[in-house]
């Protein structure tokens, strides 16, 4: 179904970005003194009866968290479909058993597709299980190329450890200096005096350049080093995450049959505070392309103000919701194609990368919701996986080691940060 395109750009236009501070939640201390009227005495214990009721309600999961004062209580999702039983998706499936998968076949049914990971030589112990997750769970049946980045030349031991755990082929490869280090264009007394404010607001990695880099790297700069130039789709691998199922079709082949441009399993909000002015830059350059807006685009689910109204009023019109992508399994033609490379040369050239910290996620995120058709961007639901401390887990025989809808481990407030009932309500669940 195409949408109002014309009508949701001039909203997009009209709507305000004056930045705001967050409201902070308020305790309510009660004092009950002794030798009162016994009315009072009733009154005040039903009050302590209330309050009790209100802290058991917020530290007992998502249900019931409230979010800011002022706002409504965030109920999470009523009906995770995490917790219905999850089968491998519908139609024509590739599988190893009916294909050629060999390593080294000449006629292997792969496709053009790498499993990419950017991960430095320290990180080597951290990566090591997420390899054997991956290939147990499924690489060791189709035999897709790891392609490992990094800013500095890997060593004879990352190379022969990571190689040791797969019978793929694996490449490693330096990234090009022009593509990492800080553009020439970025003022470093203006980064470094950026850094301290967003250090004192609490923003992790703020002063870390190296960081900055990544994040600019993975949003505009990873697609474009030459070994990734005769490959289309990719499946973004990190240190430290986990795989719980086993997959048994080829996923690369899932996507490409399905024209799918990009898949995703975690759905989150951002820190508004690390990205102030990137929706009021990006809603600047819809202006001067107004053409790029999708027909059947996501603006409702990047600029709804219900569900954590605090986060979009300080990301001046942004919820902040965007796909967490240490897991992004994207087609490298929508980020090679004129829209987003516009896109990313804009915000580049503006420097947000370096005086805010905005994130390859959230940037990843707009250019998908505003850019892609909303029906080819795919939730894998099937696909186990965490990332501490949120994980995707599926009920499903095929996996094991996580629990069937579980979204977080740790500290109840970490519900509230679950932008997938907006994602729902607003794309759906396909």
């Amino acid at each position: 179904m195409r949408g109002d395109t014309s009508g949701q750009f001039d909203r997009l236009l009209s709507s305000p970005v004056t930045p705001s501070k967050v409201h902070r939640p308020f305790c309510l201390v009660l004092a009950v003194k002794m030798a009162v009227a016994r009315p009072i005495r009733m009154l005040g214990a039903a009050c302590i009866i209330i309050v009790l009721f209100l802290i058991f309600e917020m530290n007992k999961g998502p249900s019931a968290i409230m979010i800011n004062k002022g706002s409504q209580p965030y109920e999470g999702i009523k009906a995770d479909p995490l917790l219905e039983p999850t089968g491998e998706p519908e139609g024509k499936l590739w599988r190893a058993e009916d294909n050629d998968y060999a390593p080294d076949s000449p006629n292997s049914a792969r496709t053009n597709a790498a499993l990419i990971s950017l991960v430095r030589n320290e990180e080597l112990d951290d990566l090591i299980p997420t390899i054997r997750d991956l290939e147990r769970t499924w690489n060791s049946k189709f035999n897709y190329p790891w392609i490992f980045f990094n800013d500095k030349p890997f060593t004879q031991e990352f190379k022969r450890r990571t190689q040791a755990e797969t019978k793929a082929k694996c490449h490693y490869e330096q990234v090009p200096k022009e593509h990492w280090d800080m553009p020439k264009w970025i003022n470093k007394d203006l980064f470094k005096e950026s850094a301290e404010i967003l250090k004192e607001k609490g923003i992790q990695y703020s002063d870390k350049v190296s960081y900055h880099n990544m994040c600019r790297w993975n949003s505009g700069m990873f697609y474009r080093h030459p070994i990734l130039e005769k490959y289309r789709y990719y499946w973004r691998v990190e240190p430290k995450v986990q795989f719980f199922c086993n997959i048994d079709y080829d996923v690369f082949r899932f996507v490409e049959d399905r024209n799918i441009t990009y898949g995703f399993t975690i759905n989150l909000f951002d820190a508004p505070e690390s990205i102030p002015t990137l929706w009021p830059k990006t809603k600047e350059f819809l202006a001067a392309n107004p053409t790029y807006l999708s027909d059947n685009n996501m603006m409702d689910w990047l600029v709804d103000d219900k569900l954590r109204p605090e986060h979009t009023k300080a990301a001046n019109g942004y919820s902040t919701c965007h796909f967490w992508s240490n897991f992004e399994i994207g087609d490298m033609e929508f980020f090679r194609g004129e829209k987003y490379s516009a896109y990313f040369d804009y915000l580049d050239h503006d420097g947000g990368f370096y005086y805010e910290r905005w994130g390859d996620a959230p940037v990843h995120s707009i250019a998908l919701g505003l850019f892609a058709d909303k029906s080819k961007v795919h939730w894998f639901r099937d696909i186990g996986y965490r990332h501490v401390p949120y994980f995707n887990c599926p009920n499903s025989p095929k996996c094991s080691g996580c629990t069937p809808g579980q979204f977080y481990a740790g500290e109840p407030w970490l519900a509230k940060e679950d932008c997938r009932p907006n994602y729902f309500k607003y794309v759906g669940t396909h």
